[in-house]
């Protein structure tokens, strides 16, 4: 009985914050801190709704960095509940173009700011690479980018794309990792507590006086560092 009626809650909050968000992203559209609003209320009622315990780690580090782009692991569409709690400052995201036909959150996304790409067109990738740097060196903006390109189902992390690391470097501003325990691998809706998400920041990777020559190796240095930190949560938080 809790499995269908969590999914019919989380379904019916995601729409109402959604169509409550619109309105007040008419009032002030595109603002900086309209994805950090709306991920913070996703994830404060989402996660509740669904029994996720969330613990954040370094959170408080994130303060004074300053534009750069965030790197995070994705596992699945139940990443808005989650790492919405971690959201920081100025900050707006990268996200797939079938994301605006998402009927009100597509809207949404669109109205907070938030910038959309195309990966099967790659003119029009450029260009949107090119505004998101822009964004980072002349608006004080940061980006959050999950670089892995898709879901990773919380098993294995996938090779990173090359895109959030380029705009990185060409503006001269640090990659900032962010990791999320495998979550989505151990959760069960049928439980009243369904599982445990531990996500933890860590220092920044520094990318002044670097070149497009040096991509591999800040790549990874940023895939390495995260994958031995999430295994390492893994294994505190679910006992393997």
């Amino acid at each position: 009985m809790l499995y269908p009626l969590r999914v019919f809650l989380i379904i019916l909050y995601f729409i109402l914050v959604a169509a409550i968000g619109i309105l007040i992203c008419l009032i002030r559209p595109f603002h900086p801190d309209n994805t950090r609003w709306f991920g913070r209320i996703y994830s404060w009622g989402g996660a509740a709704i669904l029994g996720i315990k969330i613990r954040r780690h370094n959170y408080d580090s994130l303060k004074n960095i300053g534009p750069c782009v965030y790197v995070v692991n994705h596992q699945d569409n139940f990443d808005l509940f989650v790492t919405g709690s971690v959201m920081p400052k100025r900050t707006v995201t990268i996200g797939k173009k079938n994301l605006r036909y998402l009927p009100f959150f597509g809207q949404l996304y669109w109205l907070s700011g938030n910038i959309f790409i195309d990966r099967k067109n790659s003119s029009n990738s450029k260009v949107t690479m090119s505004a998101s740097t822009q964004a980072l060196t002349t608006k004080n903006k940061s980006i959050w980018v999950f670089a892995e390109g898709t879901r990773n189902r919380g098993k294995n992390m996938l090779p990173f794309k090359k895109g959030a690391f380029k705009m990185a470097i060409e503006a001269g501003v640090p990659v900032v990792p962010i990791c999320v325990s495998s979550y989505v691998s151990n959760m069960d809706l049928k439980r009243l507590r369904s599982v445990k998400a531990e996500i933890k920041v860590l220092p920044p990777i520094k990318t002044e006086n670097l070149t497009i020559d040096d991509i591999e190796t800040v790549i990874k240095e940023c895939w390495d560092t995260m994958k031995t930190t999430i295994e390492q949560m893994d294994k505190e938080t679910y006992a393997f």
